[in-house]
């Protein structure tokens, strides 16, 4: 069986290119696989399950193939896309995972999560990260008009901006520590996440034994996607498109 892992299309009505490459990738790979895992950032922007975005309706139609085929697609939140819900995850198809979570993938013990809890010496970012996940915050934000919460979106966007091309590279990436200590906790020498964009296979040693951690690409130019059967990983870019 193949199992595919894909992360951060940042899908959004301002880059359909995104969205075809997608609709590409589900007819050509999805549809012929064991299984497919979202790991977050699957959306720009998500205001509530009550969106009219219609990039929202275009990825429910491009996963019919895998609903029909009765293929499991299973999505963990990312930053962008944390208040995705039970009733649009239904609409598409997809099962909810806790991130993190540990799953037997081919016959390994995996550790997969959207990475964001990683980057440990981003502080300014984990305060608001745990602002925003808590419930009150999202019963609160959630109960606004969506006109409301969608300008707060886009405001949140450009503050994002702004940090990202303020802070050092270094601040934006992965701790080690936390890695480690995290992949420690949870009892796995596999670890596979998206969030930083940089994507690659690091290995490396966690208490004598070897520890591998895959980082998914982004979509904006073109399709990352990694592939795991028990023969092995297979991390691979399509060819880049123009937009």
């Amino acid at each position: 069986m193949t199992t595919l892992f894909i992360s951060d299309l940042h899908l959004d009505a301002s880059r359909p290119h995104i969205t075809d490459l997608f609709e590409a990738f589900v007819r050509d790979q999805a549809a012929s696989a064991g299984a497919l895992y979202i790991l977050g950032d699957l959306f720009e922007a998500w205001t509530g399950d009550d969106t009219g975005d219609p990039t929202a309706q275009r990825f429910v139609d491009a996963l019919a193939p895998l609903r029909e085929a009765r293929i499991p697609c299973f999505y963990l939140h990312g930053n962008r896309d944390f208040l995705l819900g039970d009733a649009y995850a239904r609409r598409a198809g997809m099962t909810l995972l806790a991130d993190p979570s540990v799953l037997e993938i081919e016959g390994v013990p995996t550790l997969v999560m959207h990475g964001d809890t990683l980057c440990t010496d981003d502080l300014p970012y984990q305060a608001f990260r745990t602002q925003a996940h808590s419930p009150a915050w999202q019963r609160a934000f959630l109960s606004r008009p969506l006109a409301e919460r969608e300008a707060f979106a886009r405001q949140a966007r450009e503050e994002s901006r702004r940090h990202t091309g303020n802070a050092m590279a270094a601040i934006m990436d992965v701790s080690q520590e936390a890695v480690d200590a995290t992949m420690r906790a949870s009892g796995v020498r596999r670890l596979v996440h998206g969030h930083t964009h940089r994507p690659a296979v690091h290995r490396f040693g966690i208490d004598g034994a070897q520890a591998e951690r895959i980082v998914l690409g982004d979509w904006y130019d073109q399709a990352s996607v990694l592939t795991v059967t028990r023969e092995g990983i297979d991390l691979a870019w399509s060819t880049r498109h123009a937009h």
